[in-house]
């Protein structure tokens, strides 16, 4: 891998520069404490989602210790310098697997404990770490049935690779017992829970409802229907259901809200293309046209619109993508609808649906018939927004099976 790196490096001028140097750790951090800090490590958005509530648990129980957070993709880190920048001492993009990146950052940062969020295992990164003594956590592991099947395939390289780690604080006991399967050690794998229940949601205040709807050119006679986390091909199908329920219901208006915002001028023309008016959310205050369906195309802000929405769907599972958190519009008191894919949230879905306060549809009819009776009667709505909200208060303290457990690593051995 390194000798395909340096083939291409003559290409690296046509390229995001900064971020070359940053995956290759030719940049490293800066603001790393002297004393031994807690690294968080979070590969993208979802897994940043899940180290919010982590972060602000460390920082309570731990005000003198430092803690610095590495994120991998672009957009995870775009979320993170918004909810948790002013919360750690640093935050910086993790670099390449290579033997040499992962020697200077770990050199540099020298961290007391590793805290590793759901999947991102580099195998050049922990093993790294475990030779230097670092002691690493696994907390809100996940095993897709697509990473069961290939860890599967190499079950000595499975176990190398999750050897170092001195706990597995797995989300449910279904991947718990994936990892059992492989052949894992069970002494060092849990259930600890999912810690994206813990999560403070901060209800949302009429003073911000009302910015909000203002911002968006959105009245008190407007219903809005999210639909949150969509890929490829998902747009096609609720565009479909919403221009039924649209020929009922005038006065609903959509909202899209792209897993990839670089997607969102393509919406907008399918959008048009369906017949319907579409504006992008940084142009809306300046449109003077009125529109019936509004593309998100801004990080960060879809979790504080699902409490203005009557409904939501959150996508990523109209098609086999896997699925996305189902938790933010259910905080909100909100009806959950989603796809026949989740294999991402796989307890998480069945138990919403369990609860009531969530339901599943295969398709754009579906959808439509789901929508319906939530739009006609708002009492069947606010029932179904209750139980989603009682659905996430009932499960949360995951938070604090985890921080007893690097609670016991930071102890010296």
């Amino acid at each position: 891998m390194t000798l395909i790196v340096l083939a291409f490096l003559p290409l690296s001028p046509f390229f995001d520069r900064e971020r070359i140097r940053a995956r290759l750790a030719l940049d490293l951090p800066d603001g790393i404490p002297s004393d031994p800090p807690i690294w968080v490590h979070a590969l993208s958005v979802g897994e940043v989602i899940s180290a919010i509530p982590l972060v602000e648990a460390l920082r309570r129980r731990y005000p003198e210790r430092g803690i610095v957070v590495s994120v991998t993709t672009r957009q995870g880190m775009a979320l993170a310098q918004t909810e948790l920048k002013d919360r750690v001492d640093t935050l910086f993009t993790m670099p390449v697997d290579f033997w040499w990146s992962i020697y200077r950052v770990g050199n540099r940062i020298r961290p007391a404990v590793f805290v590793l969020v759901e999947t991102d295992i580099w195998p050049g990164l922990i093993n790294y770490l475990e030779r230097d003594g670092v002691k690493c956590i696994l907390v809100n592991g996940r095993i897709s049935p697509s990473a069961h099947r290939n860890f599967g395939l190499v079950p000595s390289f499975t176990k190398r690779l999750f050897k170092p780690f001195e706990r597995c604080m797995m989300q449910s006991d279904l991947d718990r017992n994936r990892l059992l399967k492989l052949g894992l050690d069970s002494e060092k794998i849990q259930t600890s829970g999912n810690i994206k229940f813990d999560r403070p949601m901060r209800p949302m205040g009429e003073s911000e409802r009302q910015t909000w709807l203002d911002n968006l050119k959105l009245g008190s006679e407007n219903i809005l229907l999210v639909a949150g986390s969509t890929h490829p091909g998902e747009e096609k199908i609720i565009l479909e259901a919403f221009g039924r329920l649209h020929h009922d219901f005038h006065e609903l208006r959509l909202l899209i809200a792209p897993r990839n915002i670089e997607r969102a001028g393509d919406i907008k023309r399918l959008t048009e293309a369906s017949g319907f008016t579409g504006v992008l959310k940084t142009t809306v205050a300046d449109d003077p046209q009125p529109y019936q369906v509004l593309i998100l195309d801004t990080l960060g802000e879809l979790a504080r619109l699902y409490g203005l929405a009557r409904i939501s769907f959150v996508g990523g599972s109209l098609l086999p993508f896997g699925g996305h958190n189902l938790l933010e519009p259910a905080s909100f008191g909100c009806p959950v609808l989603f796809g026949p894919h989740t294999e991402n949230f796989v307890k998480m879905a069945e138990d919403l649906v369990q609860s009531g306060g969530g339901k599943r549809v295969r398709n754009a009819t579906e959808l439509f018939e789901m929508i319906k009776p939530l739009l006609a009667e708002s009492e069947l709505a606010h029932d179904m927004g209750g139980k989603a909200a009682r659905f996430v208060l009932k499960n949360r303290g995951a938070i604090e099976r985890v921080m007893t457990e690097i609670g016991h690593l930071l102890l010296p051995s």
